[in-house]
């Protein structure tokens, strides 16, 4: 029987009853140490009903973010402390692999995980963020920490968006509910996805498809949640209006499969976490009805 990976408890922190987390892994599926955090609701921690496994919630975030940025900047421990659910966010990309231009995360196809396995010299060795996620991430946590990965949702921003939208889609059964701020929803369409498609899977665009989530929704033969997703998009965010966003085609393509979509715009918003702040509680919400019901 093979020994269960370290989990190095970086720091831990009191937050609305519950506690914030940061941890630090080696990742099999990655090759390098990984880290992530975790917010734990009072109830998973304390009283009779200590040690309970509670619902969680998977946050993906966007270009140049860590496993801080959410827990820091969204606000989030507050209501998740009241509904009883669980926070996890993963770090956005491998790091310290030592790759030429990795440092240089603010350049799409160099460094940014886009939450997907590459397949193209250099990155295919450490860019397995789908695996990560999937095949290390949450099985350390179900196994380590008290989340019930029976009843675990997706959200995420921006490219993180474009994650929760796409790892929902391409993993049936592993998620109960799902929502997104301003993704990336058309990659295969737009300067950002073209550019990271191509530095990760290479110049057959046979493959991209499978990656991007307007692609995958409308080759849905029926709704594959039919409870509803949830997205919402400023419209002052600059990337909306430069069309590298295209929330209208996952609006297509989610009508075509019938897939029920509440795809919210908002006037004045941008693509920050002011944004994220203004709705953060409307998704924990729309998670925690269909994770706790």
């Amino acid at each position: 029987m093979s020994a269960q990976p370290t989990l190095e408890l970086k720091s831990a922190h009191a937050c609305f009853g519950g506690a914030q987390r940061y941890y630090e892994h080696f990742s099999s599926e990655i090759g390098l140490s990984m880290k992530f955090s975790v917010y734990l609701p009072p109830k998973a921690l304390h009283g009779k009903d200590s040690g309970e496994k509670v619902a969680a919630l998977l946050y993906l975030a966007g270009l140049a973010c860590t496993e801080e940025t959410f827990m820091i900047k969204a606000g989030a421990q507050r209501l998740a402390a009241e509904l009883n659910l669980a926070l996890i966010c993963p770090d956005t990309s491998p790091r310290g692999a030592g790759l030429p231009g990795e440092a240089d995360a603010w350049d799409f196809g160099v460094g940014a995980g886009f939450y997907l396995d590459a397949t193209a010299r250099p990155w295919a060795l450490h860019w397995r963020m789908e695996s990560y996620i999937l095949g290390d991430l949450l099985p350390l946590v179900g196994a380590r920490l008290p989340v019930d990965l029976q009843r675990i949702g997706i959200f995420g921003h921006s490219m993180g968006g474009h994650g929760a939208l796409t790892l929902a889609l391409r993993h049936p059964g592993q998620f109960r509910s799902v929502s997104a701020f301003a993704p990336i929803a058309n990659p295969v369409n737009c300067p950002w996805g073209q550019k990271a498609f191509s530095g990760y899977l290479g110049d057959d665009k046979t493959g991209w498809a499978r990656h991007d989530a307007s692609e995958l929704m409308a080759a849905q033969k029926q709704a594959p949640y039919p409870a509803g997703i949830l997205v919402d998009q400023g419209l002052a965010d600059k990337f909306l209006i430069e069309k590298q966003l295209l929330p209208e085609a996952f609006e297509t393509a989610c009508a075509k499969a019938g897939q029920p979509l509440t795809l919210r715009r908002h006037a004045g918003y941008d693509h920050g976490y002011y944004f994220i702040q203004s709705f953060i509680d409307d998704h924990l919400r729309h998670h925690a009805q269909l994770l706790l019901g």
